[in-house]
């Protein structure tokens, strides 16, 4: 019996010393390397939203275990302390590989460089130790403790592991619910966007003009007569002039669109609608009215989205026209909201989601996007994970040259975006909490928003060129393609990006 009992006594002593070990030493990792550790706590989908409160609660609770570990008259304690503090990692482990909407790269810690499983199986051989020490414990303890009674153990057991487990689902629930609506700006990144190829297009002026299956087509805005297909992969190249049948106008900002088979030339300031067909490029002209407008997207065949301005006040406005036989325009005052100026305010881009029939307007300088049916009608309200509800800008007024300017350079939050499907891709300028600066002088981060649930996705990066920041961009099922000063780059998303599109029926 005395030969059984000092075994125990030493395994006791062991598995203590072991759990000293593991958590002093994690501890101490984490903090000499806080920064990375509280960025690797903001990447995880399950702790995103508390990453700063718990980069310090789990070091400290780990010294502070480990001190009563050290202390035999608390050993107790310290043991189911160490054995729920090692359920919550496991459960923690669990929900990231069966119900997290991704799975980050790494879980971090003390064990780094092992994957999620092997991790998992690692916690669970802590958990029988510490168990086991528990039993050992509890059976040398003197019968009147409440602690030797079975019942009361197991009742002690029990709660241990339903609190751990609850305690790690509401932080999950809640980050969540945080991350998805409440904007407290943390990104996580699910994937990666693997850069395929580059091409130097020798002039900053190109913009992206449509696509087939097979072949991109750019805009110049120098050259609004000039148009470039090229390949999908970026390797081939050609080139096509616009025949305009009237020539007669004062052209100023116009632009092409091309939906094949036809493709349309259209200048909002003058106003007039050009269309013709790729095969031949001949534009013939379609329409030649008011108002004038800017920003447009065509619905269909007939029928573009542009952002004009009220006759009535001035201010920025949303509309439709139909350039059919019978020409026709729509308008809705309501869509955009003025918060200062109703135009400086309200800027923003406009595109259209072929795939939901939606209109989506992103605002520059404010956390919002708007999306509407093709008929104007509001669908919802979203936001972007940026904290910016309001557009930080000054307008004067030039009274002389009766105009309204800026008074000073506005702060963006949306620099640009672009639709795909159901997913909305923005351009944000705005750093989030723990990311690291080094990141914001190489790359430029995109945002992903699925339309349909009106939910963040989750973020990636895309580097800059000769310190070229990227200025615009598109995206194509898997494939991303930016203008980086003179550079067309072509990028290749992960599917932990871009799982969420929606599947075609």
């Amino acid at each position: 019996m005395k030969f059984s009992q000092r075994y125990k006594y030493i395994f006791v002593e062991v598995v203590c010393f072991l759990y000293i070990l593991l958590f002093v030493y994690a501890a101490v990792s984490k903090l000499l390397d806080f920064e990375n550790f509280r960025v690797q706590l903001g990447q995880s989908p399950l702790l995103s939203a508390f990453a700063g409160s718990i980069a310090w609660l789990v070091p400290i609770l780990e010294l502070l275990i480990s001190l009563l570990l050290v202390l035999k008259r608390w050993r107790l304690i310290g043991l189911f302390a160490a054995l729920s503090l090692m359920v919550m990692f496991t459960a923690y482990i669990y929900i990231i590989l069966n119900y997290s909407s991704f799975i980050p790269c790494s879980c971090g810690g003390i064990l780094e460089k092992l994957g999620w499983r092997e991790h998992l199986f690692f916690n669970l051989v802590f958990i029988i130790l510490a168990a086991a020490d528990i039993l050992i414990l509890a059976g040398m303890v003197p019968k009147p403790h409440l602690i030797s009674k079975p019942a009361v153990l197991v009742s002690a057991f029990s709660l241990s592991f339903l609190i751990s487990f609850g305690i790690v689902g509401v932080l999950f629930k809640l980050s969540e619910d945080i991350i998805d609506h409440r904007n407290n700006f943390v990104r996580r990144f699910p994937g990666r966007a693997v850069k395929l190829h580059e091409i130097d297009l020798k002039v900053n002026s190109y913009y992206f003009a449509g696509f087939t299956d097979d072949k991109i087509y750019l805009g110049n805005q120098t050259a609004p007569l000039l148009v470039i297909a090229l390949d999908t992969v970026l390797q081939k190249r050609s080139e096509f002039k616009i025949h305009l049948n009237r020539t007669d106008f004062q052209f100023q900002s116009t632009q092409l669109r091309i939906s094949p088979p036809d493709f349309y030339l259209i200048d909002g300031s003058v106003p007039v609608v050009y269309k013709g067909q790729v095969k031949d490029w001949k534009a013939y002209m379609k329409w030649n009215g008011t108002p004038t407008f800017s920003h447009y997207e065509l619905i269909d065949s007939l029928t573009l989205a542009f952002r004009s301005n009220s006759n009535t006040n001035g201010e920025s406005i949303l509309g439709s026209l139909h350039f059919g036989n019978e020409p026709k325009v729509h308008l809705n005052p309501n869509l955009l909201q003025k918060q200062i100026d109703g135009i400086f305010d309200v800027d923003g881009v406009l595109h259209y989601d072929k795939s939901l029939h939606k209109l989506v307007y992103t605002y520059l300088y404010r956390n919002e996007f708007i999306v509407a049916d093709h008929e104007l009608n509001l669908t919802y309200r979203g936001k972007t994970i940026d904290t910016i509800s309001k557009a930080q800008i000054k307008v004067v007024e030039v009274t002389s040259r009766k105009e309204r300017k800026l008074a000073a350079p506005p702060l963006i939050v949306n620099k640009a975006s672009a639709v795909c499907k159901n997913l909305l891709f923005v351009n944000s300028v705005l750093p989030g909490k723990y990311e690291p600066a080094e990141m914001w002088k190489e790359a430029s981060v995109i945002d992903i928003y699925d339309l349909n649930t009106n939910y963040y996705k989750g973020s990636f990066y895309i580097y800059h060129i000769k310190n070229e920041k990227l200025k615009n961009f598109f995206v194509l099922d898997n494939n991303f393609y930016g203008f980086i000063g003179k550079y067309l780059v072509h990028y290749k998303l992960s599917k932990g990006l871009t799982n969420s599109y929606q599947n075609k029926k």
